[in-house]
């Protein structure tokens, strides 16, 4: 969040713009090996001053991350392109009162027949960044950049060794669609993940996510080299992929100042059935029926 006035509360004009559903909320979460991990949850918002709240609907990692590590980040982008983002803590969970029956009376989730929100997460905010614009402007000349650069061999391809390269022909065409958003998360100071709008991230091979520093430099540049890095990304059409790997550094291609990820870890979050993707995981004979 860097060049950016910190708060510690709450506008009333900050809750009322995080109240929509229709919006993308990031929920950062460290894992069990103290590695960032990256959630999509629209239902995160401001519900107080000093507190957010988010529903859970679904089984995923981060629930059972966030119990055992209460520290996150977190980021929320309305549909108008303004972005909040900051750290809280998590401190309990409530299924009955009054932001249950708010989140289970809503569009989203009165009128859905399979499921509701049948868990409510409380959080205490640490920190945020008070409301900022997403600079299109910026935005779209790093993607050009990152092009650029991804034309340029940024280093060895994944070794032939492997049985299947992290980055499918899928994944790369994701990362790769101009329209499509991505974000990357580290752990930060004191613990806490830190979600940055990496929209011009692209896949530069099979094995290399690259990043120009157009858009959001200082918070890129402050990322540590050798870091693991979680990188989000998601289409319009509720198609996403998080990735992660070793962040190695910051150097420049075709004349392009560039950070480089090598992607070792793939984990589809979509339904039907959220799981790992690489590396493979083996493939186990059926015993019950």
């Amino acid at each position: 969040m860097a060049d950016q006035r910190i708060h510690t509360k709450f506008s009333a004009a900050d809750i009322a713009a995080m109240e929509p559903m229709t919006k993308v909320g990031l929920l950062a979460t460290v894992n069990d090996e103290g590695l960032p991990h990256l959630t999509l949850i629209s239902s995160l918002r401001a519900n107080a001053p000093g507190q957010m709240t988010w529903g859970q609907f679904t089984e995923g990692m981060s629930k059972g991350f966030i119990r055992a590590n209460p520290r996150v980040g977190w980021l929320v982008m309305t549909l108008d392109k303004q972005l909040w983002r900051g750290k809280a803590t998590f401190t309990h969970t409530a299924n009955q009162g009054p932001e249950f029956e708010s989140y289970n009376t809503t569009p989203m989730f009165r009128y859905n027949a399979y499921f509701g929100i049948h868990t409510v997460y409380y959080m205490d905010l640490v920190e945020h960044s008070g409301r900022q614009a997403l600079p299109m402007g910026q935005v779209v000349l790093a993607a050009i950049g990152t092009m650029v650069a991804r034309g340029i061999r940024t280093g060895s391809p994944p070794s032939a060794a492997r049985t299947a390269s992290p980055l499918n022909a899928w994944t790369r065409a994701l990362l790769n669609k101009l329209g499509n958003l991505k974000f990357v998360s580290y752990v930060g100071g004191g613990g806490y993940p830190v979600v940055i709008p990496c929209i011009q991230a692209q896949a530069a091979d099979a094995g290399h996510v690259l990043f120009s520093t157009g858009a959001f430099k200082e918070d890129l540049e402050a990322i540590p080299a050798g870091a693991t890095v979680a990188v989000f990304g998601m289409s319009l059409d509720m198609e996403d992929v998080l990735l992660r790997g070793e962040f190695e550094g910051m150097r420049r291609a075709a004349g392009v100042r560039c950070g480089r990820v090598r992607v070792d870890w793939v984990y589809s979050p979509m339904p039907p059935k959220s799981q790992q993707i690489y590396p493979p995981l083996p493939l186990e004979p059926v015993t019950a029926f």
